[in-house]
């Protein structure tokens, strides 16, 4: 049993009558009403633990958008409903601040029939948002007294990957086209694959020319190339501590996805095949064997529910794993980071294993605050700064050209600009056959 407010105030209205008449006379005079209204309002409430409640409504949403969530509520009793109800779920299902408006209603349930009532989410953070339990406070018709009760109704939002880099498809996939020849702005000689004939026209490349097929026919026949399909790419994202660190607002392993989710697209439309591993000490996620319009739905499910674990990474088991994914020869794309020391000591060891059998990507997420911080003048603490961030962009800087040399494409950009960094180094790996 709960009291309410006006409750209350008629029991500070009745302590003042009571103060006006003296003895027992005023306290019973005040007391046996009050007692009488609130049994009354108490047993004319509908009770709670008789309620049916079901879900239905959303069970996924991207990150950034919001989810709606119905509760049906039955009311089996011979009386009406009128009740407070709280539908609780944990704090990142909401914005912050929003939460104590968003989850709770008011409703009033007829006897013997049903009400729908729609809490909308807005969660901040990827994964899986349970519901927790919901409270009714049921009042009674005078509004004096409530019984309360709660349910465990389970339901499940997954929150997925945002995808923001999406606005970038339009242009690489136009930039793919050209490659491929499918346009009216026709790129010569690059690829190789071989797509068709046709006839020569001035500023060809002469060295493309077809001299069986010219013999054959009175015109000058020319090969024209494409970029090979039905390659292998195979995306291997880092989840270990150095994926946790934050750049910006959002952690670096999720601008790694972002990208992971471009390439994806972009790569499917090609015809190539994308596989996904995710790795720290052990596989935390991965998609294996997908192909056309299946692997991006199957990524963005993998990748919803992963988070960086504040380990070392296993540089070795990882690499044995990546090869064992790609017994062929792919596209080996890692994302990672580019500081000296995990570097020097996990990745450079195994890179040889790797680059020997793969084309190698490393894809690193940089900070633009480094940046801003190298650019600062005019007080002394500002020229340390600026000086401690040129040390780390030079080191930075000496990491990436080492891996060059041993054979490796290295992208290295800020959050916004990883994603079509990386469909362009995408691009121009088909466009050199070097995929």
């Amino acid at each position: 049993m709960a009291l309410t407010g006006r409750t209350a105030l008629i029991a500070a209205l009745g302590a003042l009558v009571v103060g006006l008449l003296p003895g027992w006379h005023g306290v019973l005079a005040v007391l046996l009403p009050l007692l009488a209204a609130v049994g009354y309002d108490l047993a004319r409430a509908a009770p709670v633990r008789t309620l049916r409640l079901a879900r239905d409504g959303d069970t996924s949403a991207r990150l950034g958008e919001t989810a709606d969530v119905r509760l049906t509520v039955t009311n089996p009793a011979g009386r009406p409903l009128r009740a407070e109800l709280r539908d609780a779920w944990p704090p990142s299902a909401w914005q912050p601040g929003a939460a104590y408006a968003a989850a709770r209603h008011r409703l009033t349930v007829p006897a013997r029939e049903r009400r729908r009532i729609t809490t909308t989410l807005h969660p901040t953070r990827r994964g899986d948002h349970r519901a927790a339990r919901v409270t009714i406070r049921s009042h009674g018709p005078l509004g004096l007294a409530a019984r309360q009760g709660s349910h465990e109704v389970p339901w499940t939002v997954r929150v997925l990957p945002p995808f923001t880099s999406r606005r970038h498809l339009p242009a690489k996939l136009a930039r793919l086209r050209e490659l491929d020849g499918r346009t009216t702005v026709l790129t010569r000689g690059e690829g190789t694959e071989f797509d068709s004939l046709r006839d020569y026209v001035p500023g060809d490349d002469v060295r493309s020319i077809d001299w069986r097929a010219t013999a054959r026919q009175s015109a000058v026949a020319v090969r024209t190339w494409r970029p090979e399909r039905d390659r292998h790419l195979l995306l291997v994202l880092d989840t270990g501590r150095t994926s946790a660190g934050r750049v910006g607002d959002i952690p670096r392993l999720d601008a790694a996805m972002d990208a992971a989710l471009l390439l994806t697209a972009l790569a499917t439309r090609a015809g190539d095949r994308v596989d996904l591993l995710a790795f720290d000490r052990e596989p935390r996620a991965s998609v294996r064997g997908r192909t056309g319009r299946d692997v991006l739905p199957a990524t963005v499910a993998a990748l919803a529910t992963l988070e960086p674990r504040l380990v070392e990474t296993d540089t070795s088991a990882l690499a044995a794993t990546a090869l064992a994914r790609a017994p062929r020869r792919s596209l080996l794309v890692l994302f990672t980071g580019l500081d000296a020391a995990p570097v020097e000591a996990g990745l450079l060891p195994v890179l040889p294993r790797l680059t020997e059998r793969h084309t190698v990507l490393v894809a690193a997420v940089s900070d633009p605050r480094i940046a801003e911080l190298a650019a600062r003048r005019g007080t002394v603490t500002a020229v340390y700064e600026a000086a401690a961030a040129a040390r780390h962009q030079a080191e930075r800087q000496r990491t990436a050209q080492r891996l060059r040399t041993l054979g490796v494409t290295v992208v290295d950009a800020t959050p916004a600009a990883l994603a079509p960094a990386l469909a362009d180094a995408y691009l121009a790996l088909k466009t050199s056959g070097r995929l």
